[in-house]
């Protein structure tokens, strides 16, 4: 599959979204115009307070913008309803989190069947598209294992499992790294290229240039505005670094 695509798949008019803290409105996003197309994989980066996380929650349906407009696969998100937000959140956009969102006492199948029996999809079917997911984000032992039994690294492919298996338009990754070590982390990321190299659109938030690297595009914001939107000349690649990197050198103390 071609990786790259010419079609638009979110577009941001003027998205803004405000706070109100107390007497005082905080302005946490400030008319943002942004187009992503379609296999793209785009780093949002900035120090906390920037407005990422807000971008990052309005991009994926999680929350409404005060103004501006929002499309996302040519639909204005602002029009739709609680519903169709929500089904359009739960099947179009997969998310991947810093502290992995599993359920702790459940299988890693299990947790990656959860969307598909939100989705009514049966019982089946779903077992053996959660099991094709895990193995082919490199748990194919460890399915039945649950998540405490399951190191970082795995739990973030389960995680990562979970946010494909409805074969969503996007997928979200807010500081997919943040809890693990350094080999581990540019393993994630090597798994997130190479699901972008499958065609799948992939915006990573993140506060480490070292990660941001490994997009093709990086979105820099501060004080709530979109301040530089850049391309990366040579990305990092993730395989290539990890056949130089020493499994045991790569971890943080």
């Amino acid at each position: 599959m071609d990786s790259k695509s010419s079609q638009i798949l979110l577009e941001t008019a003027e998205l803004s979204k405000d706070y109100l803290m107390g007497s005082e409105v905080v302005n946490a996003l400030r008319e943002v115009s942004v187009q992503v197309k379609g296999g793209e994989f785009v780093a949002v980066m900035g120090p906390s307070g920037s407005g990422k996380s807000t971008f990052m929650n309005l991009i994926g349906c999680l929350d409404r913008p005060s103004s501006g407009r929002y499309l996302f696969e040519g639909r204005d998100m602002s029009q739709l309803n609680i519903d169709d937000l929500a089904r359009t959140r739960n099947h179009r956009v997969g998310f991947v989190f810093q502290n992995f969102s599993l359920l702790s006492r459940t299988s890693a199948l299990e947790n990656v069947e959860l969307p598909l029996m939100y989705g009514k999809v049966p019982r089946r079917d779903r077992k053996a598209k959660a099991t094709a997911v895990l193995e082919a984000v490199g748990l194919k032992d460890r399915i039945r294992h649950q998540s405490s039994q399951l190191s970082g690294g795995q739990q973030q492919r389960v995680a990562i499992a979970r946010a494909i298996v409805n074969d969503p338009a996007l997928i979200l990754a807010d500081e997919p790294t943040g809890a693990l070590d350094t080999f581990t982390g540019i393993e994630i990321m090597a798994l997130f290229q190479a699901l972008n190299r499958d065609g799948r659109t992939i915006v990573v938030v993140t506060h480490e240039s070292d990660i941001a690297q490994f997009a093709d595009r990086i979105l820099r914001f501060r004080d709530g505005r979109l301040i530089k939107d850049e391309r990366v000349e040579h990305p990092e690649d993730a395989r290539k670094m990890l056949s130089r990197m020493p499994v045991d050198r790569g971890k943080r103390p």
